[in-house]
């Protein structure tokens, strides 16, 4: 290759990217490593052992990743996925069958679709448990985005007939991080609206738990609803709270934490349930319906205004 007299001018190496470190930072962060800062799995291309109990198992990095990306959204297509080499777990690939082959994940066929719907096992689900970096808050060398939160991550498949809706939820994760990263955020945790449901119902029974006559019906008031709506940042409307598919926990630019919170919607949301929706101020994702043959995008306002 001939000599450029240019390259004299410019100290760099050639290969060396020219923008800001913090740009080239932002640019290699991969949305699907959040759910490993809490987990010490291995990191590498290569495989290498690891243990829960008396159960030995083998993952590389791209493995560590994928069962903590499905452990935290419960249940993935396949081919939103992605193994060592960035290509799709399609059913036929080597490392979606070697994490079958060993128990850690299971897959179920998805409708009018070429793909199949990942979810842990519980053995699965142990390893990652099993694996979780002990946190230390008095440590100078704490993650910056540690928070008193956990990444939860769930196993086994609890609701089969919205298997259709829940695989968009990743998809809808992916799509907002894109607008996150325009803003150089930093992704902490992800919450499915499981875990905040499961808090508000913590929450509304804590009086009457352990009391032999409660007949199991809350005693909290519309004032204690709504103030306890209010300081989760839940909208409380039509004496419902209203919960998100997905809540997405960052850190801004400027070291505040904050969060996003998405739905998943589809052509089959009509009538007063599209109407709660839209009255209920989250990001709409609009999700592929098979039957319709639809892609998959945003939420497009316009056709909401149609259905409703």
């Amino acid at each position: 290759m001939s000599y450029d007299p240019r390259w004299a001018d410019d100290p760099r190496e050639p290969h060396e990217d020219p923008r800001e470190p913090d740009v080239r930072e932002r640019d290699r962060w991969n949305p699907r490593d959040v759910f490993l800062h809490e987990l010490e799995l291995p990191r590498g291309y290569e495989r290498e052992r690891v243990f829960d109990d008396a159960r030995e198992y083998t993952l590389r990095g791209s493995e560590s990743r994928t069962l903590a990306t499905i452990g935290a959204f419960r249940v993935v297509p396949g081919h939103d996925l992605r193994d060592r080499d960035d290509r799709p777990l399609d059913p036929r690939n080597s490392e979606l069958r070697h994490l079958r082959e060993q128990g850690l994940v299971d897959t179920v066929r998805m409708d009018g679709r070429r793909d199949v719907a990942v979810f842990l096992t519980d053995r699965g689900h142990s390893l990652l448990e099993a694996h979780r970096r002990e946190r230390d808050h008095d440590s100078r060398d704490q993650d910056p985005r540690d928070d008193d939160r956990r990444q939860e991550f769930y196993s086994g498949l609890v609701k089969p007939r919205e298997l259709e809706h829940d695989a968009h939820v990743f998809q809808a994760y992916l799509h907002e991080v894109e607008r996150l990263l325009e803003r150089d955020s930093r992704v902490e945790h992800v919450v499915l609206d499981y875990e905040l449901k499961r808090e508000y119902q913590e929450w509304l029974h804590e009086r009457d738990r352990g009391v032999p006559d409660a007949d199991g019906r809350p005693d909290r008031t519309a004032e204690e609803i709504s103030r306890w709506a209010l300081e989760h940042d839940l909208p409380y409307f039509d004496d419902h709270v209203r919960f998100p598919d997905l809540r997405i926990e960052y850190l801004s630019l400027d070291g505040h934490h904050d969060h996003r919170d998405v739905e998943v919607t589809t052509v089959h949301y009509r009538g007063s349930h599209a109407a709660a929706v839209k009255r209920s101020g989250f990001s709409r994702y609009r999700g592929f319906s098979a039957r319709t043959g639809r892609g998959s995008r945003p939420f497009d306002p316009h056709l909401a205004e149609e259905l409703l």
